[in-house]
């Protein structure tokens, strides 16, 4: 049985729990805009060296700053730059190892002096591997070895003692989540890239494409202009989508009949052609759309199927509404 959440019924404790939540939130919101304003040419390089790196990102720090430098691994490998954390310690028992000439590695320490780290630091040292420091004092000894120093400004910690990691933090994560975001715009990291990396859940839903899927081949229902409309009326019942698209001699798709235009023209339909019933232009989407806005084309037309077109104007698949909402794209 679950216990009951206990209430505070004094106005007062409420608001001062208010209070504090505001105060921390403001106390690290007016470091990240002072941050943000002292960004200098050491970001550049270090945003230049990480994009240049022929290995990994290697990512460490200990205790909160390697919390950090997990997450900050995770972004960069999942914006399309190859990273994994390395803990300090495990590293001065074998994993040093994994760090190869070819990486970079980026280690975090508010203070810059944290002595679990000096074994890592001296083996970027030894071996000539880059080394992007992060730490809030300038003659730290992580800050004085590394090739490219990033500065955390001086601000209050949010804590009333002022000594709990709670600004420091969210200032080392919101640069590495600026790195990430920059090395990937340099990359011209894509959405479909970042499908890849992200193939799961519904976030991998709403970065599905048009062509993953889209109907093709012999499941299209097609004919020419000139097919006589009793034929159109066989492949739209066979294909089972409620349309029929219609192609000139090209191949390029020029109309498309739906169960409405079947209704409009019932005066003397069968003695008609295709392209005497369709309707011309019709709204395509291309395969390499999302399906997200294949959908939002379709909601907003209020129509249930779409044609794929190429370049060239010829139509290479459909995809059905009912195709989005089964993958759960939203």
């Amino acid at each position: 049985m679950t216990k009951p959440v206990p209430r505070i019924s004094d106005s007062a404790d409420i608001a001062g729990i208010l209070n504090t939540g505001a105060r921390v939130m403001r106390t690290e919101g007016e470091a990240l805009l002072s941050f943000a304003g002292q960004l200098s040419q050491s970001f550049v390089d270090a945003v230049e060296m990480l994009y240049a790196a022929r290995g990994r990102v290697i990512m460490s720090g200990m205790g909160k700053s390697g919390h950090i430098a997990r997450k900050i691994a995770a972004t960069l490998a999942s914006t399309g730059t190859p990273a994994y954390f390395v803990h300090p310690a495990e590293a001065s028992h074998g994993d040093l190892g994994m760090i190869t000439e070819d990486d970079v590695c980026v280690v975090l320490s508010n203070s810059g002096e944290t002595s679990e780290l000096s074994d890592i630091i001296a083996h970027t040292r030894r071996f000539s591997i880059p080394l992007i420091g992060v730490a809030s004092r300038r003659d730290s000894t992580l800050l004085k070895a590394a090739d490219i120093a990033l500065i955390l400004p001086d601000a209050p910690e949010a804590c009333v003692i002022g000594m709990a990691p709670t600004t420091s933090t969210t200032m080392t994560l919101a640069l590495g989540d600026a790195l990430a975001v920059a090395v990937m715009e340099k990359r011209g990291f894509q959405p479909h890239d970042f499908r890849t990396f992200h193939p799961g859940g519904k976030l991998g839903a709403q970065l599905l494409s048009v062509s993953s899927l889209m109907h093709s081949g012999d499941a299209l229902p097609l004919v020419l202009e000139a097919t006589p409309m009793s034929d159109a009326l066989l492949v739209m019942t066979a294909k089972s989508f409620g349309v029929v698209g219609i192609t000139n001699a090209d191949g390029v798709l020029t109309g498309i009949i739906t169960d409405g235009d079947l209704r409009r023209n019932m005066t003397g339909l069968m003695e008609k052609t295709a392209v005497e019933v369709m309707h011309a232009g019709p709204r395509t989407i291309r395969p390499d759309a999302l399906a997200a806005e294949a959908l939002g084309v379709m909601n907003a037309k209020k129509i249930t199927c779409l044609f794929a077109v190429g370049g060239d104007g010829k139509p290479v698949g459909l995809i059905h509404i009912h195709d989005c909402l089964r993958a759960g794209v939203q």
